[in-house]
């Protein structure tokens, strides 16, 4: 059997199909013609309806009836391709002649269904067929060798199937890796992962042993030859087999990335459990740790029991060392799988947050914990070294027989003998019981007291003796009466004046007008060298600011105002230029897109907090003020009315003070930021902006030493009482400016501070309170140890606060105010004098049912908290009486209603 391909791709393509010499006829139906039909299917031409088949049976076949049995076969397989049918004759005389009456026979049949030619011999045959499509048997020169061809396409056939096959057991196993559950066992992942493998490993190298297989059939296709030269349809052979070479290395590709990530994420899975397990096990030790420092006492009676919590406590901090070094190696892992792009990052994140939460607050309790124990501790031994030094004092005196000391060398001797003592007496001792409550006030119990107040029984008991003994020594010693020198004192002449108190509403020097704000430029204070602060003082006198204008010479006081005023203006000029250079050259350049990627997006929402209310404050000095000034050129003596003009708008610099820590916690975080130099560099600015952003603080403070430059100059009583009444309302906002700035950092307060009115005043004080209904014990404590309270008088409440120390470190000390207590000014009265010190007064509240014992720091203080909450309460009674006659009038306007009588 042959078949040969003829012709291209269009209508005039055709197959031969010749059917060779079998042995028994009887085969050619069931095998041959079973093989044409099957790998006639398999040329892909075939199927298409243009092609046309010409068929060649072979002059050896028995029968016409096997003949017409084939043909009728290919006919109906294929259907309109069958083009034409060349009989050749048998050689032998009887079958030609069958052949010949059979055909008569049939004639008809095939000839309605397809053209039927009959060949006496082969040379007959060359004139349908071209030699070059014919084999040898045949006269031709084709060399072809059918068994190959139908090897080569069983091969191809096979190798389809294969990559099908490959296809879905690929498909098959992704499905399964998709619908894989999880467990929370470590082992059963690890079972899972390692079946997986294998099953994956398999796959593959099916893949490469089909992939190397349609390789080889590219090969042997490459080999048949060119297109031209070839026999059959070798193009689309090899097509066909390049496409599922294609196939298969996509779905290998594919199942590549699939099992890549499943294998990924079972490998964090079982990270994710180990993890878990760690952190489990951390936090169980560390619970375990907290547990242990809960139940460890930070109080003892004793020095031994303090001796040994320590221990205890030592031992303890040794193995929370160690396991919190273990909970730092958890972390650090936990942060190698966050680095690593694990799925479950957000808990990885919480676990090691909470583990550092753990470790914090166990080191931070331990440490706090060991301070309190080591003050208790130094507190129980300097008890100790009282007691033992009461001890040595008693025994040396009962050693100290008066008898052997009647002369003056015997009892000069026990007298230095005492004093020698004496300076070796414990220092705290010689500090007394109020300070000791003050310095561990933190520690001190009730035992520790009853301790405390027993050490100093005795040594006041001690030192009684002593004294005594030291008195009769003296006399033994005395043998002659010195005679009395009467000295007449002599007046003093040169006594200190006594300095206005701090912070006074009506002070006109000595106040103190205190920022903590850096500033540029500028040298710090040798004592704290680590925070630098704006301290302006209001005496003129002892601190300048500005240059300095004297009388000395020729000038005249008019002159020499005309200078100051000059200044006045210029400098205020420069300050509105340079507030207009930092708003145009910064806070507008943050909305130019160009500047952006230099700009981090979070200063964009936050430029309010970094400038302030600037903006406002250019407005007001650029359109208001300045021009104000201006006009006063020729008329100096209006300077001081502008100022009072404009005095509710100079309260917008309360606002900016009170945003400048703020501001400057900002700068600090972003100073390094390459927008800010950029536009600094284009400003050509020397400073830095933060520089810039103390303008107003600085202008401000310079007000009031102008105008009190001016009050010098000035000779006129009008002139001069509005200048003070302008120095007078600048210091005033300096004070109210100071006190909003310490107002701001009070803590705890859970009202609205807004409610309470303007902050009037506020200091430090020592205070001491009884309650008439209270314990005998708190007054026992009040009466030697005052609790030091920062007052704040509002107009409608005083705030009690306690002032905390000042945290951070460098510029980010500030001091913050913790809220204790609140006084309602509708419920107080005060006591001016209490006897004993004149520095103290009374606040008494409800009627005395609390009283507050305060000590001013120096009486012109005293006075000056007395003064102005007189005047708070005097207004209030004024207000109560007014209120209380608008409502009697009323009262009298109202018609009453007529009696009705019964009858």
């Amino acid at each position: 059997m042959c078949l040969v391909s003829t012709g291209g791709r269009g209508e005039d393509s055709s197959v031969i199909i010749t059917l060779p010499e079998c042995s028994a006829f009887s085969d050619i139906p069931e095998e041959s013609l079973a093989k044409v039909l099957t790998y006639l299917t398999l040329i892909p031409r075939t199927r298409q309806p243009g092609v046309k088949f010409i068929i060649i049976l072979d002059r050896r076949l028995d029968t016409w009836g096997s003949i017409k049995t084939a043909l009728g076969r290919i006919a109906a397989s294929f259907p309109g391709n069958l083009h034409l049918v060349l009989v050749l004759r048998p050689t032998s005389f009887f079958q030609r002649t069958v052949t010949d009456l059979g055909f008569r026979f049939s004639q008809e049949d095939f000839m309605l269904k397809m053209p039927v030619v009959m060949l006496s011999s082969v040379t007959d045959l060359l004139r349908y067929i071209d030699e070059n499509q014919l084999t040898s048997e045949f006269g031709g020169t084709l060399d072809y060798c059918h068994s190959d061809w139908i090897v080569l396409r069983t091969a191809i056939e096979s190798f389809a199937v294969t990559v099908k096959d490959i296809a879905q057991m690929l498909q098959s196993f992704g499905t399964d890796l998709a619908e894989t559950e999880l467990t929370d066992e470590g082992g059963a992942i690890e079972c899972l992962l390692k079946a997986h493998t294998d099953k994956y490993r398999n796959l593959k190298e099916a893949i490469r042993s089909v992939s190397k297989e349609g390789r080889h059939l590219l090969s042997i296709l490459e080999s048949s030859g060119n297109e031209e030269d070839c026999h059959w349809d070798v193009r689309l052979d090899w097509d066909t087999v390049q496409r599922l070479l294609s196939q298969l290395r996509d779905m290998e590709s594919a199942f590549d990335g699939f099992f890549e990530k499943h294998h990924l994420k079972l490998l964090q899975c079982i990270q994710l459990l180990r993890y878990e397990k760690s952190f489990q096990e951390m936090e169980k030790s560390l619970q375990g740790l907290t547990s242990q420092e809960k139940e460890l006492s930070s109080s003892a009676e004793t020095l031994a029991q303090a001796e040994q919590a320590l221990k205890e406590l030592e031992s303890l901090d040794s193995q929370a060392q160690e396991v919190m070094g273990g909970a730092q190696i958890v972390i650090l892992h936990g942060h190698q799988l966050a680095a690593s792009h694990h799925y479950a990052l957000a808990l990885i994140v919480q676990r090691c947050n909470e583990l550092r939460h753990h470790c914090d607050t166990l080191s931070s309790a331990l440490k706090a914990k060991q301070t309190r124990l080591l003050c208790t501790h130094q507190l129980l031994l300097s008890f100790g070294q009282a007691q033992t030094w009461c001890d040595d004092g008693a025994y040396l005196l009962a050693n100290q027989l008066v008898e052997r000391f009647q002369s003056k060398e015997g009892a000069l001797a026990a007298l230095r003998d005492i004093e020698r003592f004496l300076e070796g007496a414990p220092s705290m001792l010689s500090s007394g019981p109020e300070a000791l409550l003050q310095e561990y006030e933190a520690v001190l119990t009730p035992q520790l007291q009853s301790q405390m107040l027993k050490t100093f029984e005795k040594h006041g008991t001690v030192q009684l003796m002593i004294q005594n003994r030291q008195a009769c020594l003296r006399k033994l010693a005395d043998k002659h009466v010195r005679p009395v020198q009467l000295v007449v004192p002599r007046p003093d002449n040169n006594a200190p004046r006594c300095k206005s108190p701090l912070f006074s509403p009506k002070h006109g020097d000595g106040l103190k007008f205190t920022f903590d704000l850096s500033l540029p430029g500028k040298k710090t204070s040798r004592k704290t060298s680590s925070s630098r602060k704006i301290e302006v003082m209001h005496d003129y006198q002892e601190n300048r600011s500005c240059v300095s204008y004297t009388l000395d010479g020729e000038e005249s006081p008019d002159l020499l105002k005309r200078h100051v005023l000059r200044e006045l203006i210029e400098t205020e000029r420069v300050y509105v230029e340079e507030l207009l250079s930092v708003l145009l050259g910064y806070r507008a350049e943050m909305d130019n897109p160009s500047l952006w990627d230099l700009l981090p997006p979070i200063l964009r929402s936050k430029r309010d907090i970094l400038f302030g209310n600037m903006p406002e404050i250019y407005n007001f000095h650029s359109r208001v003020f300045l021009q104000d000034l201006e006009g006063c050129i020729d008329t100096p003596e209006r300077v001081g009315a502008c100022f009072l003009e404009q005095k509710e708008n100079f309260q917008m610099y309360e606002c900016f003070c009170q945003n400048k820590l703020r501001s400057e916690a900002l700068w600090r975080q972003f100073s390094d930021c390459a927008f800010f130099q950029e536009c600094q560099k284009k400003l050509e600015h020397k400073l830095g902006l933060d520089s810039y952003l103390l303008k107003p603080v600085q202008r401000i403070t310079k007000y009031q030493l102008l105008l009190k430059e001016l009050l010098k100059c000035s000779t006129g009583s009008e002139d001069t009482s509005e200048l003070q009444g302008a120095l007078a309302a600048m210091l005033e906002l300096l004070k109210s400016v100071n006190d909003s700035m310490h107002q701001i950092a009070i803590t705890g307060y859970e009202g609205e501070l807004c409610e309470l009115g303007r902050v009037l005043m506020q200091g430090s004080f020592s205070v001491w309170i009884s309650h008439k209904k209270g314990p005998t014990r708190m007054k026992e404590l009040a009466r030697f140890k005052p609790m030091q309270r920062h007052l704040f008088l509002y107009e409608r409440a005083l705030l009690f606060c306690k002032r905390r120390e000042e945290h951070g470190e460098g510029c980010d000390k500030t001091p913050s105010y913790s809220f204790k207590h609140c006084l309602k000014m509708s419920a107080v009265g005060i006591t001016e004098n209490v006897k004993g010190d004149v520095k103290k007064f009374e606040i008494w509240y409800s009627g005395r049912e609390e009283v507050y014992v305060i000590q001013a720091p120096t009486v012109e203080v005293k006075m000056t908290w007395l003064n102005e909450l007189r005047r708070i309460l005097t207004s209030q009674q004024k207000l109560l009486k007014d209120e209380a006659y608008q409502h009697s009038q009323l009262v009298e306007h109202v018609p009453l209603s007529p009696l009705h009588h019964e009858r």
